[in-house]
Parts: C-alpha cells; structure tokens; sequence
C-alpha cells in the first residue's frame, strides 16, 4: 500500500494518466489501479520501467523505492496459516499489522485481539463446524498472534466501542465467559486500549448497519481503511467519502456510550452476575 501511494503520487505529479503508465509496462490502466492500491505484487522490472516514466533518476531514491518493492512480496508471517484461513482474510491482518490506529465495533462476539484462549476456541469451533481439532487449534494460534502487537513496544491505539450483546452472548461455558470478562477489564487499563461498552439501555444507536474496523497507518500517504466482513467475502473501502461516514458513526457511538471507566465498572457488574 505505501509503495502504491507513492507510485500514484508520482504519476499524479507528472499528469501521467493510468493508461499512459500501463501501456508503459506492458499492462492494463486497471493493473496500475490494482499497484496503487496495494491489491498486487509488483515485479522489480515493472516499478524499474515506471520510474524512469515518472523521470525519476536519482539512485537514492529509486533505490529506497525498489527497495520498498522487494519488501512487499515477502511473505508475511501470517502467510504459514492461509491453508485454515478464508481468502480475503490475511489481507485484513497484515493490514492490522501495519496500522497505528485501530477502531473498531464490534455486535456478535469479542473482537479477536481481545480474546481469551479459551473463548477463541468456542468462537472458532462456531465458525468452523466439522473442522479438525488441529485447524481450529492453527485458526486459535493466529488469533493469539495477532494479538501480540497491542503488547509490542510500537503497539497501535487500539479503541473499541463493544456492545453489551457481544459480551452477554456466551460462547464456551461459565468460566470461559469468566476468564472473557476479567481479561476485558485487565487489558482495558493498558494506556493504548479504550474499551466502551454500548448498553442495552441506550436503545437504537449509530451501530445499526452491524460490526466494522477502521484501520489508520502512520505514513500520511497511505488513507483510512474501513475493513467490513461478510459470510463469504470482505469489504475493504478507503475512498474519503466512505471512511467520512463509518468514523462518524464510531464517533457517535463513542459519544453515546459510557466512558472507559464507566464501562469497567459495567464489565464488573456482568462478571458478578455470571
């Protein structure tokens, strides 16, 4: 994504139009779009021959860029796990990787990098029925992966508006739903997490088109990403106008719902009930 932004924006300041800079590599306008994107590989030979295009000639600059190029065709760590992972899904992790901001609501469950072991493996052999016992443990090993970068010394900010369904659905037994809840309350003090938790009580609120992520990346080249995941694909909108929209409604909800303390005294109260 960030090598895309920064083709683009040479092309943009050269007024090369993207059918200009395809014919130059031998390739389509919609394969430049895919570049730009980040959807795609790139071939060395490719960002080589659009450079020269975009005029630029300087070696530390065409290196630093080449050298991003053979960067983004290294296989990320998560790539060892696609054989128990739905197609659209490494895309959305390495992205979660990558992102300094990471906001989020969440309806049905706990978000994953919230999850207990525990709770993992009952949400996971619910979305998985019939799988193996070592896949649903290879998708629970993931998913305690990824969580490690909200512990990692350059962790994201990490805010979450959860509503109180996610927490009052049981997946797994009492205890495991115990151990969900006194996990939420601890990482919740962690100084890069803010955990709200949107009550019954409110009513209807701004979450009504259901769970979405919105994630920000440090380079101020690279835009919003909202990541949407449906039964059978995924979402992933970075148009301005469509990210204008989805970080309204987090700031809603975020308005609407009680403030982080306020809702660890609300996780509290459920724990004691449970």
């Amino acid at each position: 994504m960030l090598l895309g932004s920064q083709l683009r924006r040479l092309r943009e300041a050269r007024g090369i139009t993207r059918e200009a800079a395809g014919y130059s590599i031998r390739a389509s306008e919609s394969k430049i779009s895919r570049m730009e994107l980040g959807r795609v590989s790139f071939k060395t030979r490719d960002v080589e021959d659009l450079l020269t295009l975009y005029g630029i000639t300087d070696e530390t600059e065409r290196e630093s860029l080449l050298s991003l190029a053979r960067e983004a065709n290294v296989a990320g760590w998560w790539h060892s796990y696609t054989d128990v992972l739905p197609s659209w899904f490494p895309t959305y992790v390495g992205l979660e990787g990558a992102a300094s901001l990471i906001r989020v609501y969440e309806v049905q469950f706990v978000h994953g990098l919230l999850q207990t072991q525990e709770y993992a493996r009952a949400v996971v052999r619910r979305g998985m029925k019939g799988a193996s016992a070592a896949d649903v443990e290879r998708r629970v090993a993931l998913r305690l992966e990824r969580q490690k970068c909200l512990l990692s010394d350059n962790a994201p900010e990490f805010h979450i508006v959860l509503d109180e369904a996610a927490l009052r659905r049981p997946y797994g037994d009492r205890e495991v739903m115990r151990g969900q809840l006194q996990h939420l309350i601890e990482i919740s003090e962690r100084p890069n997490v803010r955990l709200q938790v949107m009550p019954f009580s409110f009513g209807g609120h701004s979450g009504e088109s259901g769970a979405f992520t919105i994630l920000s990346f440090p380079d101020a080249d690279l835009s919003d990403v909202v990541y949407l995941e449906q039964l059978s694909s995924a979402l992933y909108l970075d148009k301005r106008e469509d990210v204008a929209q989805y970080e309204q409604a987090l700031k809603e909800l975020q308005q609407d719902s009680p403030g982080p303390d306020e809702s660890r005294d609300l996780l509290r109260g459920l724990l004691q009930l449970s």
